[in-house]
């Protein structure tokens, strides 16, 4: 493994350069091997789970869901909070920000950042909950996607570029997990779910999320820093494949649900209708029948 792992480094080294000093030594930071086979697992959870589930009966997981929920809300509040004031602290430029012109402020960050790749590795729970409680339907090509890119891209921006202009999308997204792992820690307790309407407003946070964050990395393309370009055009490429599929899964599951209701709703009214035409024709044949019999 430690032969795989130098080699491992060799290359990265080659291809994009010198690492960040600053995080040498840090939790799963050091070599690329735990962080894919992570993702690995991940993928055949997510293959084999449905499988081994099919003739089990699904599982509540319910108290679990609650703890599990909140303290994700809890967790991204603190990072949404620490990101906000350290960026403040530094001095952050929106425009473009380099790596090392933060002072102390750009190791809060870097600490700050470190739990949020740190999360990303927690979240792969949402899909084993789906699992367990046999929501398949969840397990979207999106959802996979997203979980198991994200672990694997914030790797590669904690050992080159953890501090500086990442630190836009990692706010915004924080502050949005703040909203949905509230909805869905809310959601666990059958109580609370006819109070909860904000789930169609969570979608449309994300992708607002990812338009900002495109103009916001574009900035740094147009009026570049010390900043390196590579990165701010590969973080450009993934919103845009983001955007594409939020866009999509928003169509699926707020739009055609719309149109499905209103279709529901037209047959529904003329299925009304024609009851009561069927039975106003019912009623006049018997009193005809009954005239009959009276002649």
């Amino acid at each position: 493994m430690e032969v795989l792992d130098k080699t491992i480094n060799s290359y990265f080294d080659v291809w994009l350069g010198p690492r960040d000093p600053r995080v040498k030594g840090w939790l799963l930071l050091e070599n690329y091997t735990p962080t894919f086979i992570f993702s690995v697992l991940y993928l055949l959870i997510v293959w084999l789970g449905p499988k081994y589930m099919r003739n089990k009966q699904p599982f509540s997981c319910r108290g679990i869901l609650v703890i599990y929920n909140l303290g994700l809300t809890l967790l991204s509040l603190y990072m949404f909070y620490e990101l906000v004031t350290g960026v403040l602290e530094g001095g952050y430029n929106f425009f473009c920000q380099d790596t090392h012109s933060g002072g102390e402020a750009d190791m809060k960050v870097i600490r700050v950042l470190w739990w949020y790749y740190f999360s990303k590795l927690i979240e792969f729970m949402d899909t084993f909950f789906f699992i367990l409680r046999k929501n398949n339907h969840q397990i979207t090509v999106l959802h996979v996607y997203h979980h198991a890119t994200m672990l694997n891209i914030w790797w590669f921006v904690m050992n080159w570029v953890p501090c500086g202009h990442s630190y836009f999308g990692a706010t915004l997204n924080s502050f949005i997990h703040v909203l949905m792992y509230s909805y869905y820690g809310l959601s666990a307790v059958p109580a609370m779910r006819p109070y909860l309407w904000w789930k169609k407003y969570i979608t449309q946070g994300q992708l607002i999320q990812f338009v900002l964050t495109i103009f916001q990395t574009s900035c740094g393309v147009v009026w570049p820093c010390a900043f390196p370009q590579g990165w701010l055009y590969f973080q450009i490429s993934y919103m845009i494949s983001l955007i594409i599929l939020f866009t999509n899964f928003y169509i699926q599951t707020y739009n055609k649900k719309a149109s499905s209701r209103r279709k529901e709703y037209q047959n529904g009214s003329t299925a009304t209708a024609n009851g009561y035409t069927n039975s106003f024709s019912s009623l006049e044949n018997n009193v005809k029948q009954r005239k009959q019999r009276k002649d």
